[in-house]
């Protein structure tokens, strides 16, 4: 079993990196491989919402990460996506991303579990991880929680160490994350299948 674990802040060993990290150092305990993927150190093109990887599979943008990112998560198992605080808000570098591979290559990741984290000097954490949730539950991701908000406060990765009881989430967070991939695991082993999902109908508001 692995976790990919992005990062999307511009700054690869962070705050937000510190906090991933803490994660995955847990998860390897727990007998999960780990990858994390520094998204924020390029340039990312946005979504211009073409809808051609509905067609061609893949975002038809090919001068950055995103379609390898993908491919990646055809082999994934579980996701964990991190982000430092901007103006209350998730880093524009992961939402671009997101609104990329979900668009493209939602299939692999429907119905794996994933979780979100934030990391902030302050505030604008919730709202933050408001917005990340929502690609989860738009895909039929089981998200996993913890025993706070996944969140961890900081201006330097030495003083996002000195958040304790941050970190305590955080590695809460990673044991839950293991606990359920191996729940996952074991169902499949006993022939339980995940369900098919409905799909066609279409209600639009305004006629």
């Amino acid at each position: 079993m692995k976790v990919l674990l992005f990062n999307g802040s511009s700054r690869a060993d962070g705050c937000t990196y510190t906090a991933l990290k803490e994660a995955a150092d847990v998860l390897e305990q727990e007998g999960i491989e780990t990858e994390i993927i520094q998204i924020g150190g390029q340039p990312v093109r946005d979504c211009v919402g073409c809808r051609q990887c509905a067609s061609k599979g893949r975002c038809v943008f090919e001068d950055d990460p995103v379609n390898q990112w993908v491919e990646k998560a055809k082999e994934a198992d579980g996701f964990l996506f991190g982000t430092p605080v901007y103006y209350a808000h998730p880093s524009g570098r992961i939402l671009s991303v997101l609104d990329r591979m979900f668009y493209s290559g939602s299939r692999y990741f429907a119905r794996k579990p994933a979780a979100a984290v934030a990391s902030a000097r302050r505030a604008g954490t919730t709202a933050s991880l408001d917005v990340l949730n929502k690609y989860f539950t738009f895909n039929q991701m089981p998200v996993v929680s913890s025993t706070y908000w996944n969140m961890v406060h900081g201006n330097t990765p030495e003083e996002v160490r000195q958040d304790l009881e941050g970190l305590q989430v955080i590695r809460n967070l990673a044991r839950n994350m293991a606990w359920l991939l191996k729940c996952i695991e074991a169902g499949k082993a006993q022939g339980i299948q995940a369900p098919e999902a409905e799909n066609g109908a279409r209600t639009n508001f305004i006629r």
